[in-house]
């Protein structure tokens, strides 16, 4: 497995990716939007690949004060090999590399199995309250 950042060459293999990962997403949150809105800011999209094929795929954010996960996925057929894991750490190392000294991220509150994962990679629940609005 090689994990390397996204290219443009991987728009419609990560889409249908996150199409199938994420199948109930809101439509605010459709691949193709998404991945245009980050490649406009920055290329922290990183995706994990074996024998040319996209098996994993991860988006981070740094706003200059938090680092952010997003959309970490992994294909079926792929969970519980290790790719998960080594998607995350590589897009903490890079938030590292960029000054990043905390990473969050946010679990739908019916995604609880997700939990343990992150637990072991040394994640930890936080007492917050997740808050949003639509401006657009």
């Amino acid at each position: 497995m090689k994990i390397r950042q996204f290219c443009e060459s991987d728009r419609s293999d990560l889409i249908k990716l996150w199409h199938a990962v994420f199948p109930d997403d809101p439509s605010h949150n459709e691949p193709s939007k998404v991945i245009e809105a980050k490649l406009a800011i920055d290329n922290l999209i990183f995706i994990a690949e074996h024998e040319g094929l996209i098996i994993g795929a991860c988006m981070a954010g740094y706003d200059g004060h938090r680092g952010w996960l997003y959309a970490v996925a992994v294909c079926n057929e792929q969970r519980r090999s290790g790719v998960g894991s080594a998607l995350v750490q590589h897009a903490i190392q890079a938030l590292k590399v960029m000054g990043c000294i905390k990473v969050n991220l946010q679990i739908r509150a019916t995604n609880t199995e997700v939990t343990t994962f992150y637990k072991s990679l040394g994640f930890i629940i936080e007492e917050r309250l997740s808050m949003g609005t639509f401006i657009g």
